[in-house]
Formats: structure tokens, C-alpha cells, sequence
């Protein structure tokens, strides 16, 4: 299988959507809440959306999860 090579916006986005999804994971792996959904911090979220929007990314999602197949086949 090829390796992308990644734009530096690209791989800030590809970087940025790792972070937040470690963040989702870890309140996942918490001790359960009482009927409560788990939060993630409103600028794990807003570094995502920038990072996907600067490189072009925002609102083509097949795009995306291609470059992060390619970039980090283990997510």
C-alpha cells in the first residue's frame, strides 16, 4: 500500500483529530457517569475543526479518513 505524503496542513488536521480522538477515548475509559455523556474540552473540538478547515478538509469527511488510513492505518 502507497504512503501518503501529507501537506503540513493535512498532517496538523490528521494530528489534531489523533489528539481529540485520544481525548474521547480517555473519558470513555473513565469511571462511568451517572447518565451522563462524556465531555470533551470545547478547544479539542475547535483545534480539530481549524486544523480540518485549514487544510481544506472540512465537510469531505471520505477525503479525510482516506489521508488518516494511509497516514495511521492503526486508528
Amino acid at each position: 500500500m502507497p504512503t501518503a505524503v501529507l501537506t503540513d496542513r493535512e498532517r496538523a488536521a490528521v494530528q489534531a483529530y489523533l489528539r481529540l480522538l485520544g481525548t474521547v477515548r480517555a473519558a470513555l475509559d473513565g469511571p462511568p457517569q451517572a447518565c451522563r455523556p462524556p465531555v470533551v474540552p470545547p478547544t479539542a473540538l475547535a483545534e480539530a475543526e481549524q486544523a480540518l478547515t485549514a487544510a481544506g478538509l472540512a465537510g469531505n469527511e471520505e477525503e479525510f479518513f482516506e489521508l488518516l488510513r494511509s497516514w495511521c492505518p492503526e486508528v
